[in-house]
């Protein structure tokens, strides 16, 4: 077969999302790794300040395609944004610009979608679902397409344990509760939401399960291929290890972990934390996309994305790495030193909550308070509980997906495709790219400089012996309030010490008599 460059040569291709997170890293590696492509067409939502083309502009400004605009100057020729609301009729495109998409598009990439786990079921549907029907409609008119690609989410299918590559039936018809959402009201559809997604966590996880019934429906006559990746994180190597410019998903949790914030959380520390890196994740959608261009296979092709059955991970590995990086690199004005404790114990979880979130951030209130500042700790807290409960049923699980096909693909590439494209998680050292991950965080989200270390770690330093001198207070103040006070809890105390100084005396005994 010929190369995947070979392959896009000549190529006009469409995206949605691509001023998402993934999509941005997509369109960087197509324009970077095929340089032959033709153009890359985008469709953007227009804002009351910005015309497509700025938006798209102010994208390829960051930081994210300096590496592009240095080894290719030009690459902002290929570029068309195109002006699009997926919410409305027909994608909000204009009849010149569905005309100028129906005659020239070979490839789409459809990445666009809502991830916001708490979105109402009219609006994910809206998104998830509807814009994907009419995405799907538009691809059947392009007079030249020879491939389909539909990002969805492993998650899909989460209330199965043990989950193929393979499209599994939805538990209701997409078309009928369309049908039905446009005549009820929003209280009747707040109301019928948990009935309706049932066993499955969130409105997102069963929105995606229905686009992906949909895409194999109503794209019977397409080419199409399904990638499904698990939880997307920062880069593991391209354009740069560590790039991330959001707090969706286990980035912002890092963050807060990171200044102190976060001290406990509900999780297990043997379920698998199934990340993967935007870099492989984009690989493996441009290599489903080539395989299926190039072969034309008679089904559906479905692409677990997961790193859970060949490089696991669990989430106490994730807790460890996190928290030592930031000790070794602290962020700028933390509020604690870093530290949590994963439990999955109920009692336990909710005596923490309240020892380690609420009463330290109600004193920094009324600290503040006192100083005549705004209380805003609080506030902070109850955001992250909310965060917090909407990844409880990620960070508690672990499943099994199936890898045929992604095998089958990696098999499928030359020597060359293998190391451009490279999406072998296998390969992936997970202590390296948690430390990439955290400080892609500190550095590109909060777009703190590595010049600050020193000060940040003065700081952490200080937190430090604030603790202590606290400790100390405190075991003071037990000492004369409850202990100086009663010959009962003296006597108790005495032995305690004795027993220990007795035990110190016989192992250092112990060891001068080896010695």
């Amino acid at each position: 077969m010929i190369s995947i460059p070979e392959f896009y040569r000549g190529k006009n291709v469409l995206i949605t999302g691509a001023t998402g997170f993934m999509g941005k890293v997509l369109l960087e590696k197509l324009l970077r790794s095929c340089p032959g492509i033709k153009a890359v067409y985008v469709l953007v939502r227009p804002k009351a300040e910005q015309k497509p083309q700025e938006r798209v502009a102010e994208m390829m400004s960051c930081k994210l395609f300096d590496r592009l605009r240095e080894e290719q100057p030009q690459c902002a020729q290929k570029l068309v944004a195109v002006s699009s609301e997926l919410t409305q009729p027909e994608l909000d495109l204009s009849k010149e610009d569905q005309d100028m998409l129906i005659d020239s598009i070979d490839i789409v990439f459809h990445c666009a979608a809502t991830v916001r786990f708490n979105e109402s079921l009219r609006d994910a549907m809206q998104l998830n679902v509807i814009a994907t029907r009419q995405m799907v409609h538009l691809a059947q008119r392009m007079k030249k397409l020879e491939v389909f690609i539909h990002v969805s989410t492993a998650y899909a299918n989460c209330n199965r344990k043990h989950i193929e590559e393979v499209v599994y039936p939805p538990p209701v018809d997409p078309r009928k509760l369309i049908e039905s959402l446009e005549w009820m009201d929003d209280g009747l559809v707040n109301d019928i939401t948990p009935k309706l997604i049932g066993d499955r966590p969130n409105t997102y996880t069963y929105t995606k399960a229905l686009a992906e019934y949909v895409v194999q429906q109503e794209g019977s006559k397409l080419n199409i291929a399904i990638v499904r990746p698990s939880i997307v994180g920062a880069s593991w190597k391209e354009p740069f290890p560590g790039w991330i410019d959001n707090f969706n998903g286990p980035s912002g949790l890092f963050i807060a972990a990171g200044k102190g914030i976060l001290r406990t959380m509900r999780a297990s520390n043997n379920a698998v934390a199934d990340l993967i890196p935007v870099d492989v994740v984009v690989n493996h959608t441009v290599a489903a996309a080539w395989y299926s261009g190039v072969n034309r296979p008679k089904n559906i092709l479905v692409y677990n994305c997961t790193t859970g059955g060949t490089n696991p991970f669990h989430w106490g590995e994730v807790e460890y790495h996190v928290i030592s990086t930031f000790k070794r690199n602290p962020l700028e004005q933390a509020f604690r030193r870093p530290n949590v404790n994963l439990t999955s114990n109920h009692l336990l979880y909710h005596y923490w909550i309240a020892v380690s979130h609420k009463a330290p951030a109600f004193l920094y209130d009324l600290y503040l308070r006192i100083t005549g500042r705004s209380p805003r700790m609080m506030k902070t807290i109850t955001r992250l509980h909310k965060a917090m409960m909407l990844l409880e049923y990620f960070t508690s699980n672990s499943w099994v997906w199936s890898n045929e096909n992604t095998n089958m693909l990696m098999n499928q590439l030359n020597p060359d495709d293998k190391k451009v494209f490279n999406f072998d998680v296998r390969q992936l050292h997970w202590a390296e790219y948690m430390e990439n991950y955290c400080m892609g965080t500190k550095k590109y989200v909060l777009n703190e400089e590595m010049s600050g270390l020193p000060a940040a770690r003065k700081h952490l330093n200080k937190l430090r012996n604030i603790r202590y001198g606290f400790n100390t207070i405190l075991v003071v103040l037990i000492w004369r309030v409850f202990i100086a006070r009663s010959q009962m809890a003296r006597n108790i105390w005495y032995f305690v010490v004795s027993l220990c100084f007795k035990f110190l005396s016989y192992f250092r005994a112990s060891s001068t008599m080896r010695y």
